[in-house]
């Protein structure tokens, strides 16, 4: 099983995107799963998280503008982007939280720019 990530694209500051992490309901209803990212120079971060029990937990510079969610029928974990800065450029992945070194996918990119 691998996790792929899509959705990524370009939007001008201010608009939304919507990511999908497709891995399998087993996984997302065992495993805590997270959203990374990593922007040119620096090191990857955790943006999201979901637990397998639901809970939710945010990087605090993308509180109030992501939500994490899940649909454990489809197996696929979302992450929503609203009010996107310049600063949130960068190429985004899913993984588990911890992450898993097997799981590290292509990520998908992110440009928010005029």
């Amino acid at each position: 099983v691998q996790l792929v990530e899509s959705g990524g694209g370009l939007v001008q500051p201010g608009g939304s995107l919507r990511l999908s992490c497709a891995a399998s309901g087993s996984i997302i209803r065992s495993y805590a799963v997270g959203w990374y990212r990593q922007a040119p120079g620096n090191q990857r971060e955790l943006v999201a998280a979901i637990t397998s029990g639901g809970t939710t937990n945010y990087a605090d510079s993308v509180k109030g503008r992501f939500t994490i969610s899940r649909d454990t029928a489809k197996g696929t974990v979302y992450l929503q982007m609203n009010s996107l800065e310049a600063e949130d450029t960068a190429v985004y992945y899913c993984n588990l939280e911890p992450p898993v070194t097997y799981y590290w996918g292509q990520g998908t990119q992110v440009t928010v720019s005029y």
